[in-house]
């Protein structure tokens, strides 16, 4: 496993063990679709095609990150159903820097 590659996967177990269960929270992708969290699908990427072969697939996760977030703040169709009216707040890990946000 190239050196970068095994920094990213211990930054994000780092992440995942001293930051993430403190919030009490999941990403905006996992709370509205469930699933894998946004670090959990990042280490599964790295892993797989390594950090500088996945970079579209980890943009492409944040990406939908993002729109999920958007979908929980701004009440779009696809926060329907058990979402609808849900009140969500932590901290989104959608890029390099955690972003503080409150939805609802």
């Amino acid at each position: 496993m190239p050196l970068l590659d095994g920094l990213a996967l211990r930054a994000i177990r780092l992440y995942q063990r001293r930051l993430s269960r403190h919030k009490g929270f999941r990403c905006a992708h996992a709370a509205l679709h469930g699933g894998a969290s946004c670090s959990a699908a990042v280490a599964r990427i790295v892993r797989e095609d390594g950090l500088w072969a996945g970079r579209s697939r980890v943009a492409a996760r944040f990406q939908a990150c993002r729109a999920a977030h958007t979908a929980l703040r701004g009440g779009s169709p696809l926060a329907l159903g058990s979402w609808s009216g849900a009140r969500v707040q932590g901290v989104c890990c959608c890029g390099p820097l955690p972003i503080p946000f409150r939805c609802g």
